[in-house]
């Protein structure tokens, strides 16, 4: 019988298939002993079901590249640490050993001992960590039963779960997923970023659709208004597919943009430049028109490695970047590693007690003899072969950007002294993305060449909101009246100071805020490639002037429903 489910709509698209439930993990297994000379038999079989989760996640970790790569990767490189972390592996075969327990049941036990020190602990960063201990676990107990086929007929299904993890979604899209509709889960989540970066529909905060669809019935998912529809009838089947028909069209449309200006109605050209950290996001930052990189990732040269890479790698890695982009900017973050990325260098601090305030970005490169002057040294070799920019990310402090201008000049110096082309000049930019940061800005803007407004992590500190974790729901939101006036006193401040300023977060990707950073004076975004055409067809629509006369209006919103009914007028 027909049954429609209402949730939001996280990734747009409409897709039909078959459902496939998971129910809410939960490794319910008996309790199950074996007999002594069982044990080194099953020790075994567990190292060998985690030799093969290894081997799947090494597999897919080489598939992807670009910028899914850096998103869906950071979760990986944590699921690999965590099945090499020597607390899980002693303690399951301790309990295999000496409890005498099968590989099941002790995969059960020390899950449920992991979590409950995690699930005990005051920070939510730790306490969301939960969810990566029973993607392992359950990906350990899915290999010990594995046969070759289960792997298999996922093709032209809906996922429908309680959520779904980042690292789950490039997997469940090579197999053949439609679409995923999730009980719980947010739009600004990282699974809902990626899900947007694949091109795949989801729908999140479906509570109903969990208890009451079943596997195998018919689904229609619309992820652009989050409707869900059980067991659809003929007016459902002609709207779905006249759905996918606009959706032709319009990538259609899109396509015919990629060589057209991004210019307002009433003339004024908007810069758009594309984040990337690979040469495959070069290369489709370049066929898209992009007006360079804006913000160019080096933390892939530093994940799941032994040893740092030392100068000649790097220069090698930003020269070809440069030289990919022929002529147009590109702007090279320096290092954004901590504790929440996986390394293995030993370069970033373990166990931090809280990672998102920890040691990383900026703090951690200048707490590291050498380590910002060998990626500098490496930054500017590069700018002798086309025009380049430094970033230098988690700014809070004005002696922060003041120290590595002064080791800029130091190593230009260096360089010019040792016989390099370099460029005469290479620009030295700040990412404000702390709140302390956008306060101290005017105090060190002189230190400054240009300014990136990292959103994400702006949002997060401002509002003191993890946005993936799910008991906070909607209150991780840019749509705040707080957030709105610091992005508009950044960019106020840097342009009375003649400094370009651009937001590189997830919020300068999505075409519907795109009026409301126009608003706020932003003429610079820097974005997903994913979503580069669709925002360059959103400000081809727009007027600025129109909107620059309402951005009054928009600052007087005392809440997000007064911002959300400005965005709507």
């Amino acid at each position: 019988m027909r049954q429609e489910f209402h949730g939001v709509g996280a990734s747009r698209g409409s897709a039909l298939g078959r459902a496939r439930v998971r129910l809410p993990h939960a490794l319910e297994v008996a309790e199950e002993r074996i007999g002594r000379d069982q044990v080194e038999s099953e020790l075994a079989r567990l190292h060998a079901a985690i030799d093969t989760v290894r081997g799947e996640i090494h597999v897919l970790r080489e598939r992807l590249h670009g910028a899914l790569a850096h998103e869906v990767g950071e979760f990986l490189d944590l699921h690999t640490l965590l099945l090499d972390d020597p607390e899980l592996l002693q303690g399951l075969d301790a309990l295999i050993r000496t409890g005498h327990y099968a590989a099941d049941y002790a995969l059960r036990l020390q899950r449920d001992r992991i979590a409950s020190v995690f699930e005990a602990m005051d920070d939510a960063y730790f306490r969301s960590r939960v969810d990566d201990i029973d993607q392992v676990i359950g990906r350990i107990h899915a290999a010990l039963h594995r046969r070759d086929h289960d792997t298999q007929g996922v093709a032209g299904e809906i996922l429908i779960a309680d959520n779904v993890a980042p690292a789950e979604l490039a997997q469940l899209q090579t197999q053949g997923v439609m679409a995923i509709v999730t009980s719980a889960g947010s739009a600004l989540s990282h699974s809902a970023i990626l899900a947007r970066s694949l091109h795949l529909p989801l729908v999140v905060g479906t509570a109903q659709a969990l208890l009451k669809i079943n596997d195998g019935d018919a689904v229609v998912v619309d992820g652009g208004t989050g409707t869900v529809i059980l067991e659809p009838n003929a007016d459902d089947l002609r709207a779905h597919r006249a759905r996918v028909r606009e959706l032709a069209r319009e990538r259609k449309q899109l396509h015919r943009l990629r060589r057209e200006p991004t210019i307002t109605l009433d003339g004024v050209d908007i810069k758009l430049y594309a984040n990337a950290e690979s040469r495959e996001d070069v290369a489709e930052a370049h066929a898209l028109g992009a007006a360079g990189v804006g913000l160019y990732r080096t933390e892939f040269l530093f994940l799941q490695r032994h040893e740092l890479p030392d100068e000649d790698e790097q220069f090698r890695a930003y020269r070809d970047v440069v030289l990919g982009m022929t002529g147009r900017v590109v702007t090279i973050r320096t290092l954004d590693l901590g504790a929440d990325k996986a390394d293995k260098t030993g370069l970033a601090l373990r166990d931090e007690p809280n990672p998102a305030l920890g040691v990383r970005g900026v703090r951690l490169s200048m707490a590291r003899d050498g380590l910002l002057e060998t990626q500098l040294r490496a930054i500017l070799r590069a700018s002798g072969y086309g025009p380049l920019r430094v970033l230098v990310p988690m700014v809070s402090a004005t002696e922060e950007m003041r120290a590595v201008r002064t080791l800029l000049d130091k190593v230009a110096a260096d360089l010019r002294r040792e016989g390099h082309e370099i460029a005469e000049r290479v620009p030295l930019g700040a990412m404000i993305e702390v709140p302390a940061a956008a306060l101290a800005l005017p105090a060190f803007i002189g230190a400054v060449d240009f300014l990136s407004i990292g959103t994400n992590d702006l949002v997060q500190y401002l509002l003191a909101v993890d946005r993936n974790n799910e008991a906070l729901g909607d209150m991780y939101t840019p749509l705040h009246p707080a957030v709105l006036r610091v992005i508009r006193d950044v960019i106020k401040l840097a342009k009375a100071r003649g400094k370009p300023v651009a937001v590189c977060g997830e919020m300068a990707g999505d075409p519907a805020f795109a009026p409301l950073l126009l608003a706020l004076g932003l003429e610079e975004f820097s974005l997903h490639p994913a979503t580069l055409l669709e925002l360059r067809r959103a400000i081809r629509g727009l007027s600025l002037e129109r909107l620059r006369k309402r951005a009054p209006a928009l600052l007087r919103a005392r809440d997000r429903a007064g911002i959300e009914a400005w965005l709507r007028a």
